[in-house]
């Protein structure tokens, strides 16, 4: 490669100090209602990502937070008690909300509620998935139970010798591991049914 165009490829990858602070993570204080803060936590630990990330995507693109804002004129907010909540996030996203709750006159606390309660439809989906999750684990633990069975059956007139044997035998095991999976699954659930 010729030194020219190694010169050019290595300042196109440049890094600013700018560049390093924008992403690096700051802690921030907002006044939110309990069940706010507790929507956050539930979706966060369903979808398995982490609060700051999440928060992150919520607030960090400025245009999107503008719109919310544009929503939240007018809006009081929940009466309910309001607790004071530590998030860590990024410094963009600090300086997004910021500048777009100074720039509508917009207290950033509510800004911050309303961009949360924007996972109210995840939730209600999330939910409606759940309660289908527990419905059809209750069908595969019938399901399992009529293979056990069967098993016994064929092991009292085949012998567990018997090939038809082995063959039930894992079919009952694969059940059997699928099933701790989606209990798991439904355990992890059970946070947004108090929701």
């Amino acid at each position: 490669m010729k030194p020219e165009k190694k010169k050019q490829s290595k300042t196109k990858i440049r890094l600013t100090v700018d560049d390093l602070k924008r992403k690096q993570s700051v802690r921030a204080t907002f006044r939110l209602p309990h069940q706010v803060i507790e929507l956050l936590s539930v979706i966060a630990g369903q979808l398995g990502i982490k609060q700051k990330s999440l928060f992150d995507q919520l607030i960090e693109d400025s245009k999107i937070l503008g719109q919310v804002a544009q929503e939240v004129q007018g809006y009081a907010g929940d009466k309910q008690d309001r607790q004071q909540k530590t998030f860590v996030i990024s410094r963009r996203s600090l300086l997004s909300l910021n500048e777009t709750a100074k720039q509508q006159k917009i207290p950033r606390d509510l800004l911050v509620e309303v961009s949360i309660k924007r996972l109210l439809p995840i939730i209600d989906d999330e939910l409606a998935r759940h309660k289908k999750r527990k419905v059809l684990l209750s069908k595969m633990k019938s399901y399992l139970q009529q293979g056990q069975d069967l098993l016994e059956e064929v092991g009292e007139q085949l012998g567990e010798n018997d090939l038809l044997y082995e063959m039930i035998q894992g079919q009952v095991e694969l059940a059997q591991r699928n099933i701790s999976v989606v209990d798991t699954i439904v355990e992890k659930g059970k946070p947004m049914e108090d929701w």
